[in-house]
């Protein structure tokens, strides 16, 4: 057990870290492509013509919700919960302007850009980390976290 987070599972995050890395190596090796979700979803419902094939964005996008669906199966689940739509609507819009704002997002900078060490994702992940931070300190504070 790790104090102060009983519930960590190393173990667990390890090998989905190593996923992610596969997966991003694989993209960007065999595709030439940055495994960035907000692009790769932007092209997947026709936002934009460039990057990723059509096919591959819709195939990584689809990807992400069936393989949490089989680690879930597969565990027997995790207990979650979460706001109420209204407020994942507004929060799921701000994230979209922010990502289309800063060019990407945390997987396109923070994954792929930080181990290509890419000066403007190192600048946006840090920003990315910060803005976090920042967030759940004041929510801390207010009492509402």
């Amino acid at each position: 057990m790790i104090p102060g987070f009983p519930d960590a599972q190393p173990v667990a995050g390890l090998i989905g870290g190593l996923m992610i890395g596969v997966a991003a190596a694989i993209m960007l090796l065999g595709l030439g492509r940055i495994a960035g979700v907000s692009g790769l979803a932007a092209r997947a419902v026709g936002f934009t013509q460039g990057g990723a094939p059509r096919s591959v964005a819709i195939a990584f996008i689809l990807g992400l919700p069936l393989g949490a669906l089989v680690v879930a199966l597969l565990s027997g689940g995790v207990p979650a919960s979460y706001p109420a739509p209204g407020l994942l609507i507004v929060a799921g819009l701000i994230v979209g302007y922010g990502t289309r704002l800063g060019s990407g997002c945390t997987s396109g900078h923070g994954v792929c850009g930080v181990s290509r060490l890419s000066r403007r994702s190192l600048t946006a992940t840090a920003l990315f980390m910060g803005s976090g931070f920042a967030t759940v300190a004041i929510l801390r504070l207010a009492g509402l976290l």
